[in-house]
């Protein structure tokens, strides 16, 4: 698939076939997301799968903040992608201040850059993903058991699609840009 096409046909998936991506092709897509760039080449993305129905389960109880969508699309996930970022290391100098004015938002500028880039790769592979953006950075953390100096900066639920999901409507060209 053409870098085009793979962008134009990429679709948040939140419903899965029961067949699990295993975990070489899980290891394919996070060597290709390791290629997204990051704030002065910092590469502080990590990525967590968590397979084990149990803490699944737990996540969608306990980590989406009672959000039903999210609750759901967890839930009938056999397979989750914890993305989380090493804090204060993104957008720093080596004297701890801030290299830019968005402080310590850059981090998660990054981890945008890096989900979505594994996103893309996983449609690559044929597996679809939906990034969550509501769940509690902190409760998902605890339950997955993330190492103290990360933290959960997005949860991706996976697996291969039960369908194709249709192109919502795309806003035209010429009310996304402006030419000064």
């Amino acid at each position: 698939m053409n870098a085009v096409e793979c962008i134009k046909t990429r679709r948040s998936v939140r419903k899965f076939t029961d067949e699990m991506v295993s975990v070489d092709t899980v290891r394919e897509i996070v060597e290709l997301a390791s290629y997204a760039p990051s704030w002065k080449n910092t590469q502080v993305i990590r990525y967590t799968l968590v397979e084990d129905p149990e803490i699944i389960a737990k996540i969608a109880a306990e980590g989406v903040m009672n959000f039903p969508l999210n609750q759901k699309t967890v839930s009938r996930a056999k397979q989750l992608m914890i993305v989380t970022k090493k804090d204060g290391i993104c957008g720093y100098e080596k004297s701890g201040e801030f290299s830019t004015s968005k402080g310590s938002e850059w981090e998660m500028f990054d981890a945008g850059i890096a989900t979505q880039t594994f996103c893309l790769a996983a449609h690559d592979k044929g597996v679809g993903t939906v990034i969550l953006g509501i769940f509690d950075d902190a409760k998902v953390g605890e339950i997955v058991g993330i190492p103290d100096g990360q933290t959960v900066a997005a949860v991706v639920a996976m697996g291969y699609p039960a369908f194709a999901p249709e192109m919502p409507p795309r806003k035209s060209v010429d009310d996304l840009l402006t030419v000064k």
